[in-house]
């Protein structure tokens, strides 16, 4: 009996070993796939792309420190009829250059603070990092202070975050952040540069939806069972959206013109006009994908660990297990979308509540259409995805009892 118990202790040793060594090569294999998908990605999206910069608009723009503050002007005054003061100021300053041809040399430059346009702009103050502009034609180059420079203070909040992720999340908070890199990269070196060549926003949209998912769930969580289950379920999620969208699309005959950007938008020369309606598309997909990648990954986890720690195989309890959990973290989710919709969008739905006379002109506005359509498309893919990967789950986590502890590996645990 001994004997035997060791022979089986040596096999199951074996079998681990093996997934292991399979999981790591899928793991590499992926992170290799989304190096050449990013680059060979970026190669066709860019094909036929023209990139507008400063030097075509025959502007300068540089990044300077403030050495010190030499002259300042205010102007006080009142609108006619108005008894509320506003105030108009010149800063005049000198700063070192710290890029562009001209590097470290030092200039003189100024800014000037409209009462009426930079309402709560705060003046510049020795030692600021600031971008300067200057435009050619002028007799001298005068520089004009543009905006403060925030991505240095922006790239300490981001570091902090990665540091907390990794603190927090060891091996696993690594992966992520890679799949976050990924994921970016992806949206910026594809998507974007597609759109803006005038490739297929529909093809590119779903195309950048199943890489981010396929790629983001193999280097997290390795390739198992529960990734497997999720990857389809959060496929059915998305297409159910996608789906959603396009038939919204022409039920609510959109437009897509929502707001400023998207006029201009138009005025980009791609050789075919941008289509807005496909923005929206996008726009919907790629906002609604992380939460379905979390439900269905939650519905996935959950009921591996109902299998392995009750025992449960059944088709009928795991479903049912998965239902009951899915319309527990449906709630959240939904909120989450909305709420999210709401918050980026809070500046404009207050100017447009303040200045409507009429509740259904404002709900009828497209640019509030849109908001609203984005959570609950997203919404409606969640509810989608919770049943499908449940049934998946249900398909696949249904094992012989003599299995029921064949716990797939994560790699680098």
């Amino acid at each position: 009996m001994r004997c035997i118990m060791d022979r089986r202790e040596v096999r199951k040793g074996r079998v681990i070993q093996k997934k292991s060594k399979l999981e790591l090569l899928i793991y590499i294999a992926t992170i290799i796939f989304s190096v050449l998908f990013l680059f060979i990605g970026n190669s066709v999206a860019t094909k036929g792309l023209t990139v507008f910069n400063g030097d075509d608009f025959g502007e300068t723009v540089v990044k300077a420190k403030i050495e010190a503050i030499t002259d300042r002007i205010s102007d006080d005054y009142s609108l006619a009829g108005d008894t509320t003061m506003v105030k108009n100021v010149q800063v005049t300053f000198e700063a070192t250059l710290l890029d562009g041809e001209e590097k470290g040399e030092r200039v003189t430059g100024t800014q000037i603070i409209d009462g009426m346009l930079n309402i709560g702009t705060p003046e510049v103050e020795q030692g600021d990092k600031v971008l300067l502009v200057a435009y050619e034609g002028q007799p001298e180059m005068e520089w004009q202070f543009m905006e403060f420079v925030r991505t240095d203070k922006l790239l300490i909040f981001g570091l902090l975050f990665i540091l907390a992720l990794l603190v927090f999340g060891g091996i696993k908070g690594l992966n992520t952040i890679l799949s976050l890199v990924f994921t970016c990269a992806a949206i910026f070196m594809v998507f974007i540069p597609a759109i803006l060549s005038g490739k297929n926003i529909y093809l590119s949209a779903i195309v950048i939806c199943l890489y981010t998912i396929v790629a983001t769930y193999l280097i997290i969580n390795g390739f198992n069972k529960k990734t497997l289950t999720a990857i389809l379920g959060c496929f059915g999620g998305i297409l159910v959206s996608g789906i959603l969208t396009i038939i919204v699309n022409r039920v609510l005959e959109l437009t897509g013109y929502v707001d400023e950007e998207s006029i201009y938008l138009t005025y980009i020369s791609t050789g075919t006009p941008i289509d807005l309606k496909a923005i929206i598309f996008a726009a919907i997909l790629i906002g609604a994908l992380g939460a379905i990648m979390d439900v269905s990954m939650s519905i996935s986890s959950s009921l591996w660990e109902v299998k392995e720690k009750s025992g449960a195989t059944s088709f009928n309890t795991l479903f049912r297990s998965g239902m009951n959990i899915g319309r527990d973290v449906m709630g959240t989710m939904a909120n989450t979308l909305i709420l999210a919709y709401i918050g980026s969008s809070l500046s404009i739905v207050l100017l447009l509540s303040a200045y409507s006379t009429s509740l259904i002109y404002l709900l009828n506005r497209e640019m509030i259409v849109v908001e609203i359509l984005q959570a609950l498309v997203g919404s409606f893919g969640i509810l989608f995805a919770m049943p499908l990967t449940s049934f998946i789950c249900a398909i696949i986590y249904k094992e012989n009892s003599e299995r029921i502890h064949d716990e797939p590996s994560v790699k680098i645990e």
